[in-house]
């Protein structure tokens, strides 16, 4: 245990926030834990952002652009192409508002994060993003990935886990990723022409919830997968408005067991009811509580800051703020030795953090971290982005890593040596601040700085 309180400034900045920004060390020192806890606050995003209403017009923009474009090239073939142009140069601007729409929204979480005074809470966000996690697989992902982050998850990040649970999955982003927008119950009106899947009930159970190892098995899995039937989105030919709805006509009748408890017939509640009682269970409360711990505190969280958090997530039925403050609060979480490779992303933050940067171009975040591997929403796979060392450590990674650092030096002022100890504090070492001193131009000593070993951990 760190009783040093400059210290613990250090662990508080770096590795449950984002970074240190210059005069943060000295903040943070006077009480490290209630510095931390007083940032368990919703993370704002700017005012006036895209929502799902912009999506959605801006989607339905696009598709009919699409449409019209397809008819006039078909109407058209042996037209001039200049007429050609025009109808695909319609179509493609229609394209571009989809695109700004998603551009927008990430931008802005991304600068949040490198300005906010409350880095933890962004850390959180991005911790519960990365857990639901959703990716841009199709033009109308494009849209309405960003927004669960903001309308799902942001708003429920302190209160009670089984109200992030249904609101995430109630989202048409997570919906949409899902298929389940499409899935209605075989014996349903719309079943008996329509298609059904598991897909969503699976990745609920396997990793929204239990964990792989929590107990659940195929039945159960099936048995979710029924009582989510008719969970849908708005019909975007005949709405404006991109919004969750339940569709009666879809859902599967009847009552569903799950864990051995039964759940009578009924609307949308049925499969509220179970959501809270799986969000309540001691197999989420273990899951989600190591996957905290591991992405803050350590790759191999030790078992007494898991089991302590465990315990808390049962006494308050899943309360986040509880459960994260009972993980501040723990001793075994303030190993002063860094613990944790930072991820892309994290990287990238903590750099702009470093020197107190407040404007960056919206295209050099998220190039910057598609350059690194790690572009928002673009995982790949419901279960995200790694948050372990292993699956940013290999060779191309590093080496990517070190492009970046000379490229972005470039465009910082200021002195590396000063940078580098508001950044890291006694964290920084001899051997890296000799380095820094004896390097041939500022550029040169800030790219060694961004590429020492204490500043790629935390």
């Amino acid at each position: 245990m760190i009783n040093n309180k400059a210290l613990l400034a250090e662990v508080a900045t770096n590795r449950f926030g984002l970074g240190a920004r210059p005069g943060e060390l000295k903040e943070a020192s006077d009480d490290p834990r209630s510095w931390l806890i007083s940032q368990l606050e919703q993370p704002q995003f700017t005012p006036g952002l895209p929502n799902l209403d912009t999506a959605s017009k801006a989607l339905m923009a696009h598709r009919e652009a699409k449409k019209q474009a397809k008819a006039q090239q078909k109407a058209n073939a042996t037209a001039a192409n200049a007429t050609k142009t025009q109808a695909v140069n319609k179509s493609t601007k229609f394209k571009n508002s989809v695109n700004k729409v998603f551009r927008s929204l990430i931008h802005d979480g991304i600068h949040q994060s490198i300005v906010s005074e409350q880095s933890f809470s962004w850390r959180l966000l991005e911790f519960f993003s990365n857990h639901f996690s959703v990716s841009t697989a199709n033009r109308s992902m494009v849209a309405v990935a960003p927004l669960l982050e903001k309308e799902a998850l942001a708003p429920n990040l302190f209160g009670q886990f089984e109200d992030m649970l249904i609101a995430a999955t109630q989202h048409p982003a997570m919906l949409l990723y899902l298929n389940n927008e499409k899935s209605f119950g075989p014996d349903s009106r719309l079943g008996r022409r329509m298609g059904f899947n598991e897909n969503l009930a699976r990745e609920i159970l396997e990793l929204h919830t239990l964990g792989v190892d929590g107990g659940y098995n195929q039945q159960d899995v099936h048995e979710l997968a029924l009582a989510i039937t008719g969970w849908s989105i708005t019909n975007p030919k005949t709405s404006q408005e991109l919004d969750f709805v339940f569709r009666d006509p879809g859902h599967q009748p009847g009552a569903r067991t799950i864990l051995g408890k039964r759940y009578a017939d009924g609307d949308v509640s049925q499969a509220e009811n179970i959501l809270r009682d799986l969000a309540r269970h001691p197999s989420t409360a273990k899951h989600v509580s190591f996957k905290l711990a591991q992405y803050i505190v350590s790759d191999s969280p030790p078992d007494t800051v898991v089991n302590a958090m465990t315990a808390k997530w049962l006494a308050t039925d899943g309360n986040l703020r509880e459960v994260i403050t009972e993980m501040i609060t723990h001793d075994a979480a303030w190993q002063f030795d860094q613990q944790k490779l930072k991820t892309p992303r994290e990287f990238i933050v903590s750099v702009f953090r470093a020197y107190g940067e407040n404007s960056l171009p919206n295209n050099l975040l998220i190039n910057s971290l598609t350059e690194l591997g790690q572009r928002p929403f673009n995982a790949g796979s419901p279960a995200g982005y790694s948050q372990v060392a292993n699956g940013w450590d290999g060779a191309d990674a590093l080496m990517a890593r070190i492009d970046w650092s000379a490229k972005i030096s470039s465009r910082i002022k200021g002195d590396p040596l000063k940078i580098s100890q508001q950044a890291l504090g006694s964290q920084l070492t001899s051997t890296t601040a000799t380095a820094i001193k004896r390097a041939e131009s500022r550029e040169q000593a800030l790219a060694l700085l961004f590429m020492s070993p204490e500043f790629q951990r935390r």
